[in-house]
């Protein structure tokens, strides 16, 4: 398949990095992969930093992406954990920086609702609508991968015109219903 533009999207994290590649042709998206970076196992927090670069280098190098879209660290109660996962974010952008790819960063809130048009649905929501959209045929166990195939859609959606599901260039949708009648050939097979 012959693709315009490659887009990356990470949902970091220090037990588990989800990341999605997006392709985009024109305006179809298609997902090129998907997948989790297991960090448990490490007990020092250096060495799960260290892990995120290589791992995030190596996508970078993998897949030539034109973009990174990355998902904003959100604003809990525990400052400790808040710190540990901005770190986290910070690695990631900077094995994309160290390859000049250019970073782009969004709310949790913001790819919710650029995917299921509601900013509060939930991980598994968020999954079934990446599924329906792209045509994925089989989704992970580990939802932190089409989390971060979510930053990458979402990416698109904001970047190609403000259309999401959520939206259209020409008005807006009032809900994945009107989605579906705008754009039958999206229905779930």
């Amino acid at each position: 398949m012959n693709t315009d533009r490659i887009i990356l999207g990470i949902d970091p994290g220090t037990t588990v990095m989800g990341y999605g590649i997006l392709g985009v042709e024109g305006r179809k998206l298609h997902m090129i992969s998907m997948g989790v970076v297991q960090l448990h196992k490490y007990n020092d927090h250096a060495l799960k930093l260290k892990r995120i670069f290589e791992r995030s280098l190596y996508l970078v190098d993998e897949f030539h992406p034109d973009e990174l879209a990355i998902e904003a660290p959100f604003y809990g109660k525990n400052v400790q954990s808040m710190l540990k996962l901005g770190r986290a974010q910070g690695i990631a952008m900077a094995a994309a920086l160290y390859r000049e790819v250019p970073i782009h960063e969004y709310s949790p809130k913001k790819i919710k609702q650029a995917i299921t048009g509601n900013g509060n649905a939930s991980k598994e929501q968020v999954a079934e609508m990446l599924q329906r959209l792209l045509n994925i045929p089989q989704m992970p166990t580990q939802l932190d991968a089409t989390d971060g195939l979510a930053a990458a859609v979402c990416h698109y959606f904001q970047r190609d015109g403000g259309a999401g599901v959520g939206k259209k260039k020409s008005g807006s949708y009032s809900g994945w219903k009107s989605f579906i009648n705008e754009n039958p050939d999206r229905k779930k097979r």
